[in-house]
């Protein structure tokens, strides 16, 4: 699949205003700074369509972007560090819960972990929350181009242990050389 039309549709901030899609949904959800909207722009071919940040927690409300006039990608809050403060993160959390919950065309969830550090206990929470409500979802491992293969076989072998998931659950990208990037859109297209 290619990604031809990416157009940015709303940003949402409350739980009632949650939109209810007819298209098919991907939503993208990881701790503050681990990549998501770097992912969403580089699998559409834009720079800017997901705003960026070096401030963790910027993304602070669910974003959605139709892809090809045919399914959506939703951003989800980062959860984990964040510089906006403490207070805001439980309603993040709630929000993206209340989102997953809710999302009557939501294909998958992408899961994004820095490749570098081991799974948090917000991470490990997340995949038990989709697990336990039996949504279906991926690992994103992201940052892979800041190891050498051998290094990213013993981190994708780890994290495999440390989550007691198969290595098959997990996907390697890197937004600089755009490894990975063909596999995720296969797999979209394979779902939608």
């Amino acid at each position: 699949m290619e990604i031809k039309d990416a157009i940015y549709v709303t940003s949402v901030t409350s739980k009632n205003n949650i939109l209810e899609n007819q298209f098919s949904e991907i939503a993208f959800v990881g701790r503050s700074n681990v990549g998501k909207s770097s992912l969403i722009n580089m699998l559409c071919n834009r720079k800017r369509l997901a705003k960026t940040s070096a401030t963790p927690g910027k993304t602070k409300m669910i974003n959605y972007f139709q892809i090809n006039n045919s399914f959506i990608f939703v951003d989800l809050p980062g959860y984990g560090f964040s510089k906006t403060g403490k207070q805001y993160q439980e309603v993040w959390s709630s929000l993206i819960g209340e989102y997953l919950l809710k999302s009557k065309t939501l294909k998958s969830v992408f899961v994004l972990l820095d490749i570098r550090v081991m799974p948090s206990e917000k991470d490990k929470l997340m995949l038990e929350f989709l697990i336990y409500n039996n949504l279906p979802f991926k690992i994103i491992l992201t940052k892979t181009d800041k190891l050498s293969s051998a290094k990213q076989n013993q981190q994708i072998n780890l994290f495999s242990k440390d989550l007691k998931l198969r290595k098959e659950a997990f996907f390697l990208i890197s937004n600089i050389n755009r490894n990975g990037r063909k596999e995720i859109l296969d797999y979209i297209e394979a779902i939608i």
